[in-house]
């Protein structure tokens, strides 16, 4: 089944509705999916909030475990609207009635931390403009940018599957977003094929490119009908 061709019933929201019953078989892997979808955009929206890389990698960890160990999925559903926007008030949420109080008992009040990358998510935010985004705009913008990591994750899965992992790496250069060194022309000739098959070769590769973008928004919206004007935003916030 390829990516665009997913039930809208099997979405994320699926997943946060997993993660929302404790006892439910899959919600240690549906915490593992939505920690490791998601957290960036919330770790950059405290880093612009002002707290320290150390802080604010604590604050994302204390949110994240907080949410499930309060119950805080169980109102969740596609009635609730864009995940994106669930993630962000709740978190507004935790930082005003939660952290003074989980401060004092350290995070998460002994529970297991959730392992995050952090280094690599400052690295997203330091590629930020200093000035001109507040901190709600710096977090749409780095869960664009995360959507596009894992459609971008997904392609190369995709090529390393059918043997064509280094082709792969040539080609993405030509992907939205994703500057080639190479003109087209360069690049053909070190896979050895003519300029035009090469241009084929990418006209596909886009192809699909928008094919999985589209089905990883599906994921974080409540219904069919949001997909476009959320792909529009999330273009719109990247191109600033």
């Amino acid at each position: 089944m390829r990516g665009n061709d997913i039930p809208f019933a099997t979405t994320r929201w699926n997943v946060v509705l997993a993660a929302a019953q404790p006892t439910a078989p899959n919600a240690a892997a549906a915490l593992n999916e939505l920690c490791q979808a998601y957290w960036k955009p919330l770790y950059a929206y405290l880093r612009r909030c002002g707290y320290s890389t150390h802080d604010a990698e604590d604050l994302t960890q204390a949110f994240l475990a907080d949410l499930l160990s309060r119950d805080g999925l169980k109102g969740v559903g596609p009635h609730k609207g864009k995940f994106r926007s669930f993630l962000l008030v709740s978190l507004k949420n935790f930082l005003a009635n939660e952290w003074a109080r989980s401060h004092a008992q350290k995070r998460g009040g002994g529970q297991p931390l959730i392992a995050l990358d952090a280094p690599a998510a400052e690295q997203g935010v330091q590629r930020e403009p200093v000035d001109g985004l507040n901190p709600e705009r710096i977090f749409d913008r780095r869960w664009a940018y995360t959507i596009l990591e894992q459609v971008r994750a997904r392609l190369r899965t995709e090529a390393a599957a059918a043997g064509k992992g280094e082709r792969f790496n040539l080609l993405a250069g030509f992907l939205p977003g994703e500057p080639s060194e190479l003109s087209q022309a360069a690049a053909a000739q070190r896979l050895a094929i003519s300029e035009g098959a090469f241009k084929v070769e990418v006209h596909r590769l886009r192809q699909r490119f928008r094919e999985l973008l589209r089905a990883e928004v599906a994921h974080t919206v409540s219904s069919p009908a949001e997909i476009d004007d959320e792909l529009r935003y999330l273009i719109a916030v990247v191109s600033e």
